[in-house]
């Protein structure tokens, strides 16, 4: 089997049966990032709990409004995070949280970036990012962010000439 061959059918694998899909009630961190002018978008919801008086990731959740890569990512990423603590993830890149699925082909190094963002932003490695307990206002929805243009544009990669 090719390594294309071999990709595919793994992000086909984790679109059959992806995990950790949908909002996260009572999360403690929730994190956007995309572009509604591009299309891709995803939002990760982080909860917390105490283990051995460290604070790790209890569980993680998604929504995205992208292609089956990001969904595959997404997927596997919120499984990986699962025990560690937020330095731990944050140290993740996107390249990793990709990893189970084999290389991915250029094209699609954009998802994994997607997903490392919103990771990044859940647990506040930028400033400003994330949105934990203390903030009094819920956070909109994806839908209603993606149709006002209110996220974060990304860069996420340039195409050179």
């Amino acid at each position: 089997m090719s390594v294309p061959d071999a990709f595919a059918q793994k992000v086909e694998e984790a679109i059959r049966n992806p995990k950790n899909v949908g909002e996260l009630e009572g999360a403690d961190a929730v994190g956007t990032v995309g572009s509604g002018d591009c299309g891709d978008m995803l939002r990760m919801w982080v909860k917390f709990r105490e283990e051995d008086g460290k604070r790790v990731i209890d569980r993680a959740t998604f929504q995205t409004f992208g292609c089956e890569t990001a969904i595959a990512v997404a997927s596997l990423a919120t499984e990986m995070i699962a025990g560690k603590t937020p330095e731990e993830a944050l140290a993740m890149s996107g390249e990793e949280l990709a990893a189970p699925l084999g290389p991915l082909p250029p094209v699609k190094i954009h998802c994994a970036q997607l997903v490392e963002g919103a990771l990044r932003s859940a647990l506040g490695s930028d400033p400003g990012e994330g949105r934990g307990p203390e903030t009094a206002a819920p956070a909109p929805t994806l839908i209603q962010q993606f149709t006002s243009g209110a996220t974060k544009k990304v860069v996420i990669a340039k195409k050179h000439d």
